[in-house]
């Protein structure tokens, strides 16, 4: 077969202060950049989706036909300008139809400037040209609020089963495997899909620990029964009715994948209430990760969860910066600061200059403000490094002009880009050992697990002021489905103008 790939991936924060435009796309952010055509053959080492399938799919014989991988960090919602040409292109090459099926690598969650779902929308104008007769096969993030015309218009969609996610690239496979089938077999696979009537903490979705890893390892058992079985838990920070998890299956016993999906489902709400999170706030965190430090051989990590790039927040805020100050925090680092202003003052400074200058602050973020400090410049980098950590392994990244600052015994890495810090290297591009340190305060969730678990001597998840709100029951929420708890056990939603009801059962 000739099979058409390509990706378009964004995880929309619909609460964030910042939108995706093109250029976030060009650049990649968190993401590799956009790429075209045979160039993104060059993503198939990068533990990616599309990399994955495509692997797969030329070891059983089948052509590609790339057309465009464009992802953008998470953050508001997607500009119409960027969805438009981006979406645009992968329309002017399905329209072609030099193919025999299609392979999209989605994220799920992306809300732009005119479309609650971006990639429902996307399957729907492919359709339109398609008709029913072309097989598409579609891989999601775990975080993807999985929507009805998602499952409709997609005849297979599988999710990652890992978070961190250190299995997209298998997830890419698994599509690949789902697509040969149904294009192969005669029988068609039914679907069943439940949704989950509450939402889940980003926090409490991580599949290192209970209650989300027991979730997979059930999804995997029962898997032997039926042929693919996905969960989303879902992005709980997307304002629209089918913002939630979902889980979904297919099989070519429509009583069987039924069955298997209702009782990963019911083993879900039974837990209910081990998916809530608890949150340190910032000066606690500091004290006890001090108290730790005195005696642990390995760095006390705290997650600055609320100012994660990987869910919308700008890596800008200052709140745990200044308690690790306020409370004389020593042999400290924390990254990444993004302040393009304060890395090119560095530069133009020099190593072992000193230098004042305003450094971080989140203008959006109620209580937050620059730290206005004399630093030392201790080393300067073009910000070029790849990814050495099991989740982006190969991944090229290009942080822009960056610096690690030293202020008392605490050292900085302030960059000109925003990522989120979930590698290693990312403090060794500017000669800091993140095993040698006391404390590591990064600007992550659940990502940093994946590279910095194995060195950790506990982690503290810390609710620093930030654009994003951990605790879902503390949004404004606007455009739910009336019904849906906004935590484990946590309050109901009562939409002011009722929506429509969401199609799949709770």
């Amino acid at each position: 077969m000739k099979i058409l790939v390509a990706g378009f991936q964004h995880e929309t924060n619909t609460f964030a202060p910042s939108k995706a435009t093109y250029e976030s796309f060009v650049r990649g952010e968190d993401f590799p950049s956009l790429v075209r055509g045979e160039d993104v053959l060059s993503l198939l080492d990068v533990n990616i989706p599309i990399g994955g399938f495509i692997k797969h799919v030329q070891a059983h014989g089948h052509e590609v036909l790339p057309v465009i991988w464009a992802g953008a960090g998470a953050s508001a919602h997607t500009t119409e300008d960027a969805y438009e040409r981006i979406a645009g292109e992968i329309l002017e090459a399905v329209k072609r139809k030099n193919y025999d099926a299609i392979y999209l690598d989605l994220h799920g969650a992306q809300v732009t400037e005119h479309l609650d779902d971006g990639e429902g929308e996307l399957l729907a104008r492919v359709r339109a040209i398609v008709g029913r007769e072309i097989k598409i096969s579609v891989s999601l993030d775990s975080h993807a609020n999985v929507t009805d015309q998602m499952l409709e218009l997609a005849d297979a969609v599988v999710a990652y089963r890992t978070y961190p996610h250190v299995d997209m690239a298998d997830t890419g496979r698994r599509a690949a495997e789902l697509l040969l089938h149904l294009v192969s077999s005669r029988a068609p696979l039914h679907r069943a899909a439940r949704r989950i009537p509450f939402l889940i903490p980003v926090n409490a979705m991580s599949t290192m620990l209970q209650p989300a890893r027991g979730v997979y390892d059930l999804l995997e058992q029962q898997e032997g029964a039926v042929t693919s079985l996905s969960f989303a838990p879902g992005f709980s920070a997307a304002d629209f009715p089918e913002c939630g998890a979902t889980v979904w299956g297919y099989g070519s016993d429509r009583d069987a994948v039924e069955r298997a999906v209702g009782r990963i489902y019911q083993h879900i709400v039974d837990a209910e209430q081990a998916w809530s999170i608890e949150f340190e706030d910032a000066d606690n965190a500091v004290v006890r990760a001090m108290a730790i430090a005195r005696t642990a051989k390995r760095p006390v990590i705290l997650a600055d969860t609320q100012d994660n790039p990987g869910v919308g927040g700008n890596s800008n805020t200052t709140g745990l910066l200044k308690a690790l100050i306020r409370h004389g925090a020593k042999d400290a680092a924390i990254g990444l600061i993004c302040d393009a202003k304060a890395a090119a003052a560095a530069h133009a400074a020099g190593v072992g200059a000193e230098i004042s200058i305003d450094l971080g602050g989140c203008a959006e973020v109620l209580g937050d403000s620059p730290l206005t400090a004399r630093f030392r410049v201790e080393t300067l980098s073009d910000g070029k490094l790849i990814y050495g950590g099991p989740m982006m392994n190969g991944k090229q990244a290009n942080l822009g002009p960056t610096a690690c600052l030293k202020i008392d015994d605490i050292r900085i890495v302030v960059t000109s880009a925003k990522a989120q810090l979930l590698d290693r290297n990312m403090y060794r591009t500017v000669g800091i050992d993140p095993e040698k340190m006391s404390i590591l305060v990064n600007k992550s969730s659940v990502h940093f697990r994946a590279d910095f678990a194995a060195i950790s001597e506990e982690i503290i998840v810390v609710a620093s002021p930030g654009p994003f709100l951990a605790d879902p029951t503390a949004l404004p929420w606007k455009h739910l489905r009336d019904g849906i708890r906004l935590g484990p056990n946590g309050p109901v939603f009562k939409a002011a103008t009722h929506a429509a009801p969401a199609k799949l059962s709770a």
